[in-house]
């Protein structure tokens, strides 16, 4: 098991990082959360959940412990598996996921992609006690928007990566932004588009 990366980061993308370190590049799975929290820097650290299938290994990273923790509970309901949970916390924060969780809030949960009523009230019948004896996430702090273009350009690649068809990413995305003009973050503008996609 590989507990934790710390190098310099090659390359940043709204879903994966290529993290370099002591000359080997890493390919991490992120969430949005975790984006927003380095896509500034040049060096990090990166909590690790390395995912074992027959046919491929793939690394989960989360800058936050609580983040990695949650994903961890996730993964464990019968019926999310690491895709939909990065999923999950890419489209609501730590903070917004433990308290629809705790709250019983099967609507919010069931928005997310991938995530029906039944996987939704299966959470959490299963993840209620564990979230409501954990800490309390802190929701992270809104971040500047950047060009218009640039953002929707990422956007538009991260919804593609995510799974989403590129035709129905488009017409999601230009209809956010003709609302909300250019006042959207790149984070903000995909987790719009993961819940009306």
């Amino acid at each position: 098991m590989i507990a934790y990366l710390n190098g310099r980061l090659v390359h940043k993308d709204p879903t994966y990082v290529l993290l370099e370190v002591n000359g080997i590049g890493y390919e991490v799975k992120i969430s949005l959360n975790t984006y927003a929290s380095i896509k500034d820097k040049e060096q990090c650290k990166l909590l690790t959940y390395l995912h074992i299938k027959e046919d491929a290994h793939t690394l989960y990273g989360f800058q936050e412990g609580s983040e990695k923790r949650l994903f961890m509970h996730l993964i464990s309901v019968s019926g999310i598996g690491p895709g939909t949970a990065l999923m999950m916390l890419s489209s609501l924060t730590p903070a917004e996921l433990e308290y629809a969780i705790v709250h019983e809030d099967v609507r919010t949960l069931s928005r997310v992609k991938g995530i029906g009523a039944k996987t939704a009230q299966r959470a959490i019948l299963e993840l209620r006690d564990k979230v409501m004896k954990g800490e309390v996430v802190n929701p992270s702090a809104s971040l500047a928007s950047v060009s218009h273009n640039t953002v929707r350009q990422e956007a538009l690649q991260a919804l593609v990566t995510l799974g989403i068809n590129r035709a129905a990413a488009e017409k999601t995305l230009d209809g956010i932004l003709k609302q909300h003009g250019n006042s959207l973050s790149l984070e903000e503008l995909i987790k719009s588009a993961l819940k009306n996609a």
